[in-house]
């Protein structure tokens, strides 16, 4: 069982979709996942300098943000950044898959979001993500 807390960016250049995206996957996406703690960014500089500062145990990108697209961002971090947090990005229309598999992303979730699945996909990529951490030595 994971207990220990995760922190999930949430990146949109919209304020309604970074509330959206909390709605729909809540606090604890999953019995077995520890509680979330969301940090959100409304531009792509916040979300490279708040990735390269550390502790983003996950990032939800949203592909239609304005003016920096999260799928542009997300080939970025995956590509510049050496422990890269898991990556999922929003996408408004299923064609766009292609695009997101491109920009190297872990998960897609689609836009509306769905609370039914977008907690089930958010706690896959945690339970990689947490499992992944070294152990704390004491």
């Amino acid at each position: 069982m994971i207990e220990a807390p995760a922190t999930v960016l949430v990146y949109s250049s919209r304020p309604e979709v970074r509330a959206a995206v909390r709605t729909a996957v809540g606090r604890r996406p999953a019995v077995d996942v520890g509680p979330v703690t969301y940090v959100e960014c409304a531009t792509g500089a916040e979300v490279v300098d708040t990735v390269d500062g550390g502790g983003v145990d996950l990032c939800i990108l949203d592909g239609e943000a304005q003016p920096t697209g999260g799928m542009a961002l997300a080939r970025q971090l995956k590509v510049e950044v050496s422990d890269c947090p898991a990556l999922c990005l929003l996408i408004a229309r299923q064609p766009d898959r292609w695009l997101a598999h491109w920009s190297l992303a872990d998960a897609t979730l689609p836009f509306p979001i769905d609370p039914l699945t977008a907690p089930a996909v958010v706690a896959d990529l945690l339970r990689d993500r947490v499992g992944q951490r070294p152990a704390v030595r004491r």
